[in-house]
């Protein structure tokens, strides 16, 4: 996959998928690839970007990406260091498109052979879900590349993630970004939740404080409540 120059911004790319995000989303561009998720001193996958794409230097042997992933994923159980640790998956699988397509393969065999009704089922659940979801959004921005998570409904294994897990408002923070393609007004509860979970948990409460690109754009909690109507609480 030919990767696109990175200083492209993510203003740029809503303009060709405005039509997906609702009015108050769109200029966001896709939240699962375009916003760096605090994670604070936690291990994820390398990275040397100071913006949210791929420099084009990287030093990374994406051989070791699926590897890396799940070893990361398995370490930690923090939904939050998952989320940051997809995006930079996703956005590293630009390198070599197969790697994509090797990945959901590991991750859909991990969601299968975890026991039922189990902490670890929700998180792989979790992961799966998450990925296909980042891998839509990658699509959009690589539309001559075929999505290897094609026709996988990832805001489904998402929710069902959370039913499974019960109360965690970092869940729901995904699900409500997820979210902002459109079924934001169909599913407040995702927003609600995960705001008002923040309250206790700092690591969300700092992300759901940070601006999406930077001090001029919305904060990611009025991005999530903007699209539901949900009342912003004060962090």
């Amino acid at each position: 996959m030919k990767l696109d120059q990175p200083s492209i911004h993510c203003f740029v790319i809503l303009v060709v998928l405005a039509s997906l995000f609702t009015a108050s989303s769109a200029f966001a561009g896709p939240p699962l690839l375009c916003h760096t998720f605090g994670i604070g001193n936690a291990k994820s996958l390398p990275w040397i970007s100071h913006d949210w794409n791929l420099t084009g230097k990287e030093t990374y042997d994406i051989n070791n990406l699926i590897a890396d992933t799940i070893a990361i994923l398995d370490a930690d159980p923090t939904v939050l260091v998952h989320m940051e640790t997809l995006r930079r998956a996703t956005l590293y699988s630009q390198m070599d498109a197969r790697s994509a397509k090797r990945l959901l393969i590991k991750l859909m065999a991990r969601s299968d052979s975890t026991a039922q009704k189990s902490p670890a089922t929700a998180l792989a659940l979790f992961d799966l879900g998450y990925f296909a979801e980042s891998l839509k959004q990658l699509h959009w921005i690589h539309k001559d590349v075929a999505n290897p998570a094609q026709g996988l409904e990832g805001f489904t294994l998402v929710v069902k993630a959370i039913q499974l897990r019960g109360n965690d408002p970092q869940m729901e923070f995904a699900a409500a970004i997820i979210a902002l393609n459109g079924e934001g007004a169909k599913h407040p509860e995702h927003a609600q939740k995960a705001i008002a979970g923040a309250k206790n948990d700092p690591l969300l409460a700092r992300n759901l404080s940070a601006h999406f690109r930077d001090a001029q754009s919305e904060t990611m909690a009025q991005m999530i409540s903007s699209a539901v109507n949900v009342k912003v609480a004060q962090q």
